[in-house]
């Protein structure tokens, strides 16, 4: 029986302990390999994360609709090359979840 990803404090947990910010520098050649998959900052990373691993197919296939989850784009690539970006990253095998940090009001 699957657990459900909104009860999986375990996993959230695990992946929440190994989430950090890393420069875009570092992740290039992940890119390169296609396996870097940006989340946009109106959602969760962890709970994105978690619901990869958990094959949450209709959330994963609403998210890539909504153009809130897909594969870096060589613009967002080339973008965050040239502004030397931090982002927080989570892996999931065979994927690494890249967020820009969320853009805070003064």
């Amino acid at each position: 029986m699957k657990t459900n990803p909104d009860k999986d404090i375990e996993l959230h947990n695990k992946i929440n302990s190994e989430t950090a910010r890393l420069p875009w520098a570092e992740l290039a050649r992940h890119f390169a390999q296609g396996s870097v998959i940006f989340v946009s900052p109106d959602l969760d990373l962890i709970d994105v994360a978690v619901r990869i691993s958990h094959d949450d197919k209709d959330s994963i296939t609403r998210w890539m609709g909504e153009g809130k989850i897909g594969k870096v784009t060589d613009e967002q690539a080339l973008a965050w090359g040239e502004a030397e970006a931090q982002l927080w990253t989570s892996v999931v095998h065979p994927f690494i979840l890249v967020q820009q940090e969320r853009k805070t009001l003064n």
